[in-house]
């Protein structure tokens, strides 16, 4: 067998990436994606050949019309397959501090996003399926922390 006959047996889990950007009040930028039923932080899905640090920044820039530094890996979590989706890997960077400049700026692509909106850690609980809302409490004590989490399904993982 083949390098290449090897890889092609190997699973194949999806990818995505997003970012933790926050006001200067410390609430977190969510948005309602237009294919979606549920809130969710800013980013998207990994292209093949693309990093998942480069699609952050792409999704950024398609989905707001905002330019920002992504920083650091704040969180990586892996997802259990559903009946409708494959199991994955979801990685959540530093998107830092957003100036009130910059939030003017914010330009949505309506064939991506419904809305966006600047939330509390309770409203991320109130909108947010709890899996994501894990994910993004976790970004968020990672920030404060100067660490980098491992979730699976949201969770800490010992």
């Amino acid at each position: 067998m083949t390098a290449s006959d090897y890889i092609a047996t190997l699973p194949s889990k999806r990818m995505g990436a997003g970012a933790l950007l926050s006001d200067q009040f410390g609430r977190v930028l969510l948005v309602e994606p237009a294919h979606g039923s549920h809130w969710e932080l800013p980013g998207g899905a990994v292209a093949a050949g693309e990093s998942p640090h480069a699609a952050t920044m792409r999704e950024l820039r398609e989905a707001l019309g905002v330019l920002v530094r992504v920083g650091r890996l704040l969180v990586t979590d892996w997802v259990a397959a559903l009946p409708e989706t494959a199991e994955g890997l979801m990685m959540i960077y530093d998107g830092g501090v957003i100036t009130p400049d910059q939030t003017a700026r914010i330009r949505l692509s309506y064939a991506e996003l419904r809305q966006w909106g600047w939330c509390t850690q309770q409203d991320a609980i109130d909108l947010l399926p709890e899996h994501l809302a894990r994910r993004v409490i976790a970004a968020v004590r990672a920030r404060a922390d100067g660490a980098c989490y491992y979730l699976e399904n949201g969770y800490f993982v010992a």
